[in-house]
Order: structure tokens, then C-alpha cells, then sequence
């Protein structure tokens, strides 16, 4: 594994700037979140993945094309049905 040395300073607002050479190394872009990790003297910055990203083209449609003018009503309906039960 390469090893590299990169700085940034802490702010008074306890935030750092992560160098452009470690945000390339992660694949991480601004907005996107970061996970610190404690591991003995150490501490690991880890991309988190999206939930969506991750899970994106898992669940197949029940049918071809998806009809969503349907699902939208059905949803309406449901939500409808909720409110009225709790009246």
C-alpha cells in the first residue's frame, strides 16, 4: 500500500478540510458522508454508501412497464384510509 502525508488544519469550529489527493483516494465528493473509525492509535475516514446507490436496480418491477398513475392512487388511497381510521 502507498503511503502518502497530507495536512489540513482543525477550525474553530472543530472542522477540517479533506486534501483533494484523500477525497479522490475515497471517491467522495462534497455532500457526501464520511465515517470516522477509532481503531487502536489509529482513525479511518470511510465513505458511507447510500442505502439507494447500494440497492439501486435490486427489486424487480412485478410488471413491465410499471403502471405508476396506479401506484399513485393506490397509495393515495391507503394514505386516505389511515387518516380516516384515526378520526
Amino acid at each position: 500500500m502507498r503511503s502518502s502525508t497530507n495536512k489540513s488544519v482543525l477550525t474553530k469550529k472543530s472542522q477540517i478540510t479533506l486534501p483533494k489527493q484523500i477525497r479522490d483516494f475515497l471517491g467522495v465528493k462534497a455532500g457526501e458522508r464520511i465515517s470516522f473509525v477509532i481503531e487502536d492509535n489509529t482513525v479511518k475516514i470511510v465513505p458511507i454508501k447510500s442505502k439507494i446507490e447500494e440497492n439501486f436496480g435490486k427489486v424487480k418491477p412485478i410488471q413491465k412497464p410499471e403502471d405508476f398513475k396506479q401506484i399513485r392512487e393506490f397509495v393515495e388511497q391507503k394514505i386516505v384510509q389511515e387518516a380516516a381510521d384515526e378520526i
